[in-house]
């Protein structure tokens, strides 16, 4: 299928790798002109060995003039961006009790903040143009609270109202604003998670991730591929009057039907 991409400039953020890289490999095999980010000179340059004609910009998304510098570097280098990929490493890892204060506003600044300012650089243009894509990778724990992961549940659930917001103020303008939900991936966040899980319950982290795996209606942990696959639909023409979702992408593990 073609999704319609081609010539499209795309900024995705947290691209260097895992999910985020994935999404960008995705939409450069779409045709798009893809602008990433990424906190690690190394990891960066690794990635856009990785996606031929990408260009590639330090920014840590938690940093609101960071964010402004992606951004004017990709005008400079491509243009006004016509596709938004917001997405961050996770939050910390703990009990509710155990989280300090200042890990909250970590937290709000790299999950939810970066999300309001990239927004707000890159819409302008793209009601200018009449068209636009915008789409939030966050987690299954926005529908599904973690007991290990209270920050990042609280934020994200935060997010799909976000989104919702977003979608109603630029849909009269042909720019669509969706999140996908993530289950169970294989990135580096799910095996750091594994090693806490193993040190809790007294196994290896490839038991841990085994048992995990074992919970997923499709007995198996999802591939960072397959969440990029649904991004790039989400951004494609053929979704042009899908608007204000929030998509699982989990193998079926989150119950609920809300």
């Amino acid at each position: 299928m073609d999704l319609g991409l081609t010539g499209k400039i795309a900024m995705v953020a947290a691209a260097s790798k895992g999910i985020g890289l994935a999404a960008a490999r995705v939409l450069c095999e779409e045709g798009a002109r893809v602008s990433i980010c990424g906190r690690n000179q190394a990891n960066l340059d690794a990635a856009l060995l990785t996606l031929p004609g990408a260009v590639g910009c330090l920014c840590d998304v938690s940093d609101g003039k960071q964010i402004e510098d992606w951004h004017a570097f990709t005008c400079a280098r491509l243009g006004d961006p016509d596709i938004l990929v917001t997405n961050t490493g996770g939050p910390p890892a703990g009990s509710l009790s155990a989280m300090t204060d200042e890990q909250w506003r970590e937290g709000f600044e790299s999950t939810l903040m970066n999300v309001v300012r990239l927004v707000r650089l890159v819409a302008p243009a793209m009601v200018e143009k009449r068209w636009g894509r915008i789409v939030h990778v966050t987690s299954l724990v926005a529908k599904e609270p973690s007991p290990l992961l209270p920050i990042s549940s609280t934020l994200r659930a935060g997010l799909m109202a976000m989104t919702r917001l977003q979608a109603l103020e630029l849909a009269h303008a042909g720019v669509t604003v969706n999140a996908v939900l993530p289950g169970h991936t294989l990135t580096d966040r799910q095996y750091h998670l594994a090693s806490i899980r193993a040190s809790q319950l007294g196994v290896t982290p490839d038991e841990a991730l085994e048992m995990q795996a074992e919970q997923v209606p499709m007995k198996r942990l999802g591939k960072p591929e397959e969440i990029g696959a649904g991004v790039a639909f989400l951004c494609s023409e053929q979704a042009a009057y899908i608007t204000g979702i929030n998509l699982l992408i989990d193998g079926g593990l989150v119950k609920g039907l809300a």
